[in-house]
């Protein structure tokens, strides 16, 4: 495989999210807040404004389903921030070391209202040759499409590109449009998967 370009995934790849560093100091207990986590504020409910609902809408829709966890759910968007606890250091490290051999890009499940707020804490992202936001193509992984509009979008041919992602779904997906996926673990792994395929 002649490896040309590579494409990361954000979130649990190369940016520290997660809503607990929040709602940690919000709940009595941490099995108040996975109550939370798991039957309010969820993952299904977080990806409907990660393909394009708005942040307004979203939050409204779940004051009015959940009036008792009205104050909580103003803090998911309002205290968003938070989330964002850093950079993973050695993904980063192993993107800038990529980027002196390769085109670097994103794929994205992510909102477009608060995807300035992570550019502008991260400096690697000035990196990226081209980024793709689920959020604002109205699409989201693993739907097989939005992985075409970054191919289409920059002219890039899927055989010779690798995608890294920490989510199997969009893994499966991003190989049935001919990509070549490395699941992400940890740093340590991706690593050892990039030098096997000779990627550094």
């Amino acid at each position: 495989m002649k490896i040309e370009n590579i494409i990361f995934d954000f979130g649990g790849v190369l940016v520290d999210w997660n809503p607990r560093y929040l709602f940690k100091n919000h709940f009595g207990n941490e099995q108040e807040m996975e109550y939370f986590l798991k039957n309010i504020c969820t993952d299904e409910w977080n990806a409907e404004q990660d393909r394009g609902r708005s942040l307004v809408e979203g939050t409204l829709l779940l004051q009015n389903k959940f009036p008792e966890f009205h104050s909580h759910i103003q803090l998911f968007y309002d205290r968003w921030e938070t989330m964002l606890k850093g950079e993973i250091p050695e993904t980063v490290s192993l993107l800038y070391k990529l980027k002196a051999k390769y085109k670097i890009y994103g794929l994205t499940n992510w909102s477009a209202e608060t995807i300035s707020i992570a550019y502008k804490r991260f400096p690697f992202f000035k990196e990226f040759d081209g980024i793709v936001v689920s959020g604002e193509e109205k699409l989201i992984k693993p739907n097989k499409q939005i992985y075409q509009v970054l191919l289409d979008r920059y002219n890039l041919n899927a055989a010779n590109t690798v995608f890294i992602d920490d989510n199997l779904n969009n893994i499966k997906a991003a190989e049935e449009v001919g990509l070549n996926g490395i699941h992400f673990e940890n740093p340590g792994q991706l690593e050892t998967r990039l030098k096997s395929i000779g990627a550094i």
